[in-house]
């Protein structure tokens, strides 16, 4: 009997440390859309799946990229449109190397609003002023300057000024440092709630639109499968944990202990905007939104510079580690 207890306590301690060294840096924007993530780590979902996950917030995304292709994160939760800009050598920042960047999980879908001082009425009163962005030529930006240009606005007729992430940008509009800027939801509560003006759902405007999701440099993806199927199981169960209407208040709970600034009221309008609107917010089954890709394709084929025909999402999508991460056979 004290053999084969002393070889459980072996093997227990062998699975442990197995699971303490599946350890994953992950960079992200600062915000409500990390939800999922702050609820994998609290809830146990990462430890369940055997993978320690080290969360960095960015200031921007230039700094996002540029460290994700070096090596020094592994993982980064960004905007789709950052994978297709560098894949294509259309990026904003400098890099010492091919990005060979990759989808492998989504995240959010949709949620992007064109929000302006409340002395501003329409888009056209946008003109000859400077709009804040993240990086003028990545993200966010190029869909902005898709919605300006329905309402007719060339690019000569604003400048876009980088300011940094969402919720950087939506600090700056209420500090009247910028006059408009795109927002994501849940961020753009704040500001609306104080007065200031939605100039455009961009998801009514220019269409379904993939936003942010999880990517990995395919490099690092290729030689680290389990590590990625390990996070990708946790995440799946963290998003179905959140989605779950008996968890709301705990989820809530948790969302102001991470944003203590947040009032309950204003986070329980987040769980509202991120999981109850069936056409946005997070991709609770994890699926990246296809429709949503060719959008983003569509808008980067007509703003990216140099100009490009995009059409094949799969240059950008690995669906591989998503589908081993779901199969029966691997849970």
């Amino acid at each position: 009997m004290k053999t084969i207890a002393l070889a459980l306590a072996v093997l227990a301690m062998t699975l442990t440390t197995s699971a303490a060294a599946q350890a994953l840096n992950l960079i992200v924007f600062a915000g409500g859309a990390n939800w999922p993530l702050w609820v994998a780590e609290e809830k146990g979902f990462f430890a369940k799946h055997g993978v320690e996950v080290k969360v960095s917030p960015t200031p921007n995304s230039v700094y996002l990229v540029q460290n994700l292709v070096n090596g020094k994160f592994d993982m980064a939760f960004a905007t789709f449109d950052n994978i297709v800009a560098y894949d294509e050598s259309q990026g904003e920042a400098p890099l010492d190397r091919p990005a060979n960047l990759v989808a492998i999980l989504g995240g959010l879908s949709g949620g992007l609003r064109l929000v302006a001082n409340p002395e501003v009425k329409t888009i056209a009163d946008l003109k000859g002023r400077k709009l804040a962005v993240d990086a003028a030529n990545t993200g966010f930006a190029l869909a902005m300057r898709k919605v300006l240009a329905q309402n007719g606005l060339k690019p000569g007729d604003y400048e876009l000024e980088s300011v940094g992430g969402t919720g950087q940008r939506a600090e700056a509009l209420m500090q009247d440092k910028t006059v408009a800027t795109i927002l994501t939801s849940p961020i753009d509560l704040a500001p609306l709630a104080r007065g200031y003006r939605m100039l455009s759902d961009l998801t009514e405007s220019i269409g379904p639109y993939q936003a942010t999701l999880y990517m990995a440099r395919r490099e690092w993806a290729q030689a680290n499968e389990e590590r990625v199927v390990r996070f990708i199981r946790a995440m799946l169960d963290a998003n179905a944990w959140l989605a779950d209407p008996a968890h709301r208040d705990e989820a809530v709970a948790l969302y102001r202990r991470h944003l203590p600034q947040v009032p309950e009221p204003a986070a329980k309008k987040a769980w509202d905007a991120l999981l109850a609107n069936p056409k946005e917010g997070i991709q609770k089954d994890g699926r990246i939104d296809m429709e949503g890709v060719a959008n983003v394709l569509r808008i980067r084929s007509e703003f990216g510079e140099p100009r490009k025909e995009l059409t094949d999402p799969s240059k950008y999508i690995d669906e591989s580690y998503f589908n081993k991460a779901t199969s029966t056979a691997r849970r």
